[in-house]
């Protein structure tokens, strides 16, 4: 079978691996689908690989690496290993393996990281093997025991048949013999043209269980004699805790014991989590906020403008040409500038993590988009070895790229730890979990455009200046100081590449990062680049007296599939027909997370502050699509979640802190409010996009060229709300 450089595993190699989110392993991949000794699964099952176990009753249990937020990863993933396993779908369910196991087993379930849109297409090739290889073991299996060749034999549906004879057997009465074959050394995997289940809209597998409420939250594990916590961190990032008087607190109710955690806060333990949290409000605490108490947004703000200004250092993401001498001798010239603020995750249920620890083992139930990360941060805090802990993978109730994060697991074990043999419940309040985020970097942008005397487009020069994502997060991945994760959307090629061609261009980042920590928010620097982007295509396009979709596609024709996307949106909603009478239209494209991606939106506005979005229409070509009802859903989704980030979100720093730290001053759109939104896919094949975030880029750029549309007015800051602009 195919073997895989696989170094040694230590305890500081694997922290070093796994500690930054989305990192995975720093190590080779092993994929050993098994071997000849059965491997069971807890229930006695045997395994047919690694991904797929078989049970007497034809129930196929797969195993699902990446984590389910919400965004249908589980049924997608489990859609691609039953496509080529030929099983009975309406038999399949699903589990996870711990990381522990995987570290054990020499990583054979791959990369269990869930972010940038990578749940399905960077783990799709060895899902989809593990389904084939189960497949022929399977067949191999039934072969063996009718004494014939396996190519005289065919799978569907869970059923093995031999074409010749018509004898057929089932999988669960062959999954024993199958489990003690030796796996194939090469497996072929189905032409797309013949796919049964990929590309089909199956129901979800978790939405029984969702809507029942019978799905298991990690608010709310119970273990025996568990206990529960509370936590105040420094309400000012980068500050610490200088002291606290437990005495004050030692006779509230339920109150077990306070303690220290780390050099930045302070945790109540008590019987329940309301008595935890009272006394944590109760109890007297100083802090040392240090110098970024004097940080303000309007700090912030004036820091970032200065990275605007060209004698400042920046990096180059993306050139041809001499923009700055273009722009110099042209015969027009356009400036704009605009700016984004730092997003709030704002997940229904915040941070928490169940940690129980002895002084032999430290096991960790929580929701988390990185169940390595999540382990390698049980291994750091615990001071364990790896196979003294685990980490058990529940739902979360929200993810949106903060459960990459793993401070609050980090959090729990140091709680739990001073606790030996008592479970410990960590939950955030709504304020901590506001005020102590991940926040969408904040960034400015300054762009200029010129045109020649015919009104063509010669030069254009973008300059972002904000913080960089990889330089807190993920600083390994910095190439020569330079964030490539900046340019999402804008760069010169790769999977988020910009989609005009234009004689001289310039785009380039000057770095700026305040001490509110970036994070992962859902579509990232998407978000602000195609605001920032495809807001100023129209400010060009009206320079130019041009109709803003003319305009962009004179600058698309060496970028066939970004225009195929944009034509695709324009014609589902009737961009060259006239719109109902006091309706307004606007349009956007951009690629994100391998997928090319555009949006158009028809709004009204009355009393020129009241917007009303009464219809979006998204295009997506993601290569190859799994479940187009997932998508459907996942376009939907992502603009739910941008358009409250341009109506309403938006999170502002004051006194070193950040500011909103409820719903009430951090508000989300309502069900009255969305719009109608309507999907058009154009997978083309040949290649796997992302859908979980890609598509959230357009949504605020197509209204915001819409509002210009209806008034005549550019909204260059969001969010809306400091216009003083709302939905009707």
């Amino acid at each position: 079978m195919n073997k895989h450089f696989s170094p040694t595993m230590n305890r500081r190699a694997f922290v070093i691996g796994t500690a930054a989110v989305g990192a995975g392993l720093a190590i080779g991949l092993d994929l050993p689908f098994g071997g000849p000794a059965v491997v069971r699964a807890a229930d006695g099952s045997p395994e047919i690989g690694a991904w797929v176990v078989i049970r007497p009753d034809d129930t196929v249990v797969i195993r699902i690496a990446r984590s389910e937020m919400g965004q249908g990863s589980l049924t997608g993933l489990a859609q691609l290993v039953a496509e080529e396993l030929e099983c009975d779908w309406t038999k399949v369910t699903t589990e996870y393996p711990t990381p522990g196991q995987s570290v054990a087993r020499k990583r054979v379930w791959g990369d269990f990281s869930t972010g940038g849109s990578r749940g399905i297409r960077s783990s799709q090739d060895y899902v989809r093997k593990g389904g084939a290889t189960a497949r022929v073991m399977l067949i191999q299996a039934a072969a063996d025991a009718w004494k014939v060749p396996a190519s005289e034999c065919t799978a569907a549906n869970s059923v093995i048949t031999h074409t010749l004879s018509g004898r057929t057997t089932t999988y669960g009465k062959v999954a024993e013999a199958a489990a003690k074959l030796t796996p194939p050394a090469e497996v072929k995997l189905k032409d797309p043209k013949d796919w049964k289940l990929i590309g089909k809209g199956v129901k979800r597998l978790d939405t029984v269980d969702k809507t029942t409420g019978a799905m298991i939250y990690g608010a709310d594990i119970k273990l025996p004699g568990m206990l529960n916590a509370a936590i105040k961190d420094c309400p000012v990032f980068g500050g610490k805790l200088k002291s606290f008087d437990e005495a004050k607190i030692a006779g509230l109710k339920g109150v077990k014991k306070v303690v220290k955690v780390g050099d930045t806060a302070v945790a109540v333990v008590a019987d329940t989590w309301w008595h935890a949290k009272t006394a944590l409000e109760a109890l007297p605490i100083v802090w040392d906020e240090g110098d970024n108490a004097k940080v303000s947004s309007a700090s912030i703000a004036k820091w970032l403008a200065e990275g605007l200004d060209d004698a400042q250092p920046a990096y180059v993401g993306n050139k041809n040409g001499d923009a700055k001498a273009a722009i110099a001798g042209a015969a027009k010239k356009v400036e704009a500038v605009y700016s984004y603020p730092y997003q709030n995750h704002a997940t229904m249920e915040p941070m928490n993590a169940t940690a129980l620890y002895t002084a032999d083992k430290c096991e960790v139930w929580c929701g988390t988009q990185n169940g390595e990360a999540a382990f390698a941060a049980v291994l750091e805090a615990s001071g364990l070895p790896a196979e003294k802990c685990d980490v058990h993978k529940v739902m979360p109730g929200g993810g949106f790229g903060r459960r990459g994060q793993t401070d609050y697991v980090r959090q729990a074990v140091m709680i739990a730890k001073q606790m030996p043999g008592t479970p410990i419940k960590l939950l955030w309040s709504r304020e901590e979990d506001m005020a102590h985020g991940r926040y969408h970097p904040i960034t400015q942008c300054k762009m200029t455009g010129a045109f020649d005397a015919n009104n063509n487009l010669i030069a254009l020069h973008y300059r972002l200046s904000g913080q960089s994502i990889l330089f807190s997060l993920r600083p390994e991945a910095l190439q020569n100081g330079m964030d490539p994760a900046a340019f999402q959307g804008v760069a010169q090629s790769g999977e988020a590449a910009f989609g005009y061609s234009v004689p001289n261009l310039l785009i380039e980042h000057a770095m700026r990062n305040p001490h509110v920590p970036p994070g992962f928010w859902r579509g990232v620097n998407v978000n602000h680049n195609a605001i920032y982007m495809e807001c100023f295509m129209d400010e060009l396009a009206q320079a130019a007296g041009q109709d803003p979709l003319e305009f962009r596609r004179k600058l698309m024709g060496n970028h066939p599939k970004h225009l195929a996307v944009l034509n695709a949106v324009a014609e589902k909603i009737g961009w060259d027909t006239p719109a109902p009478q006091g309706v307004y239209r606007g349009i956007a494209q951009v690629m994100g997370y391998g997928s090319y991606v555009a949006g158009a939106a028809e709004i009204s506005v009355t009393d020129g502050s009241k917007i009303k979005v009464h219809r979006i229409v998204a295009s997506t070509d993601p290569g190859y699509i799994v479940n187009p009802a997932q998508v459907e859903r996942q376009i939907a989704g992502s603009f739910v979640y941008g358009l409250s980030a341009l109506f309403y979100g938006g999170c502002t720093v004051k006194d070193g802190k950040i500011e909103q730290t409820n719903f009430d001053t951090y508000n989300s759109m309502r069900i009255n409010e969305m719009p109608k939104v309507e999907s058009v896919m154009v997978p083309s094949g040949g290649f796997w996009g992302g859908v979980g975030e890609p598509t959230i880029g357009v949504a605020a750029p197509a209204v915001l060229n819409a509002y210009f549309a209806a008034t005549g007015k550019r909204i260059r800051s969001v969010p809306l709300r400091d216009q003083n602009i709302t939905f009707a």
